[in-house]
């Protein structure tokens, strides 16, 4: 998709992360602190962000490039979150329960209405090789899902400036707020849709990851209606804002990686165990993707086969249901 920088010119002003300990990555008292102080980025200076942002995203880095088992299952988890924060910036009433109802409880070729198209933009994100990202179709189907339109024309326009403007962009940041910019440019309404999702492939990208993973839908970057007092802030504070939020996003996704690799290593542990014809398929779902129902054709392995097995694995404390339902169960790490 986009010519790769250097990789000592990926991450300005990021530090070296912690050692790893097991499957987590530990995050130092002092950048959680950094991060919290970025909520209020009129009381620091752009510097203090930066680097804090940079920390926190290098920190995330090494999580990303361990290709853990589970990694799928993550950035599906945090699609999830980010199209539930998109359709609250949109006004829209779903958490992430109905989205999830939205995706897994509507027939195979049936419409999923505006917030199901939403999530399946983000889980597009973050299923999709980086190096597809910015191509002219996708965009313009993206853009429809999150509720704008960009016509081809544009979309083409975007793409290729996202590619020249590649071998100018001195880290992964820089590059996602110039994504952001060049929307801006061409369709004002698409980059208050369409932003955080581009600005989410451009990092990848710039730090040569194999998948996005969806960060700036967490916290507002550029998506949302601004308010007039906002539209008046400097060029400088909107990429101050957009520092702070990168920051706050990466350690909510540590958190939710340190999470989910203590779920999929207890799942893993049992999995051993599980004598059902299949279920080793289903344990890799379950790795791979948020959520499974128990009408999934998986292994050719009957309704009634899965809900017998999913049950075995909450017995074992291996996987939850999500929906909180007696009937049309949910099921994931």
């Amino acid at each position: 998709m986009i010519l790769r920088p250097k990789p000592s010119a990926r991450l300005q002003g990021s530090l070296p992360g912690t050692v790893a300990i097991g499957t987590a990555v530990p995050v130092a008292s002092w950048l959680r602190k950094a991060v919290s102080q970025t909520h209020e980025p009129a009381a620091q200076g752009f510097e203090d962000v930066a680097l804090a942002a940079g920390a926190a995203i290098g920190l995330l880095d090494t999580v990303v490039r361990r290709q853990e088992r589970w990694a799928g299952a993550w950035r599906q988890r945090l699609a999830l979150a980010a199209t539930a924060a998109t359709a609250k910036r949109a006004g829209r009433v779903e958490d992430e329960a109905a989205l999830r109802d939205a995706l897994l409880l509507t027939r195979p070729g049936d419409d999923v209405g505006p917030a199901g198209r939403m999530l399946l933009a983000w889980r597009t994100l973050a299923s999709r090789p980086v190096a597809t990202l910015v191509s002219e179709a996708l965009l313009v189907d993206v853009a429809a899902d999150l509720g704008s339109a960009l016509d081809g024309a544009a979309a083409g326009q975007i793409g290729d400036e996202i590619q020249a403007m590649a071998g100018a962009v001195g880290n992964a940041v820089a590059g996602a707020v110039d994504a952001i910019a060049v929307l801006e440019r061409h369709n004002s309404r698409a980059a208050r849709e369409l932003g955080p999702w581009l600005a989410d492939a451009v990092l990848a990208d710039r730090l040569g990851w194999a998948h996005a993973v969806p960060l700036s839908g967490l916290h507002p970057v550029a998506g949302g209606r601004r308010s007039p007092h906002a539209e008046r802030q400097s060029a400088q504070a909107s990429r101050q804002r957009i520092w702070a939020a990168y920051a706050q996003a990466a350690l909510q996704a540590m958190d939710l990686a340190a999470e989910l690799g203590r779920r999929a290593d207890r799942l893993l542990a049992v999995a051993p165990e599980l004598r059902a014809k299949g279920a080793d398929n289903v344990v890799e779902k379950l790795l791979s993707d948020d959520a499974i129902v128990a009408s999934e054709k998986i292994a050719g392995m009957s309704d009634r086969g899965l809900r017998r097995l999913f049950d075995r694995l909450i017995d074992l404390g291996a996987v939850r249901e999500l929906s909180g339902r007696p009937t049309f169960r949910i099921y994931g790490l």
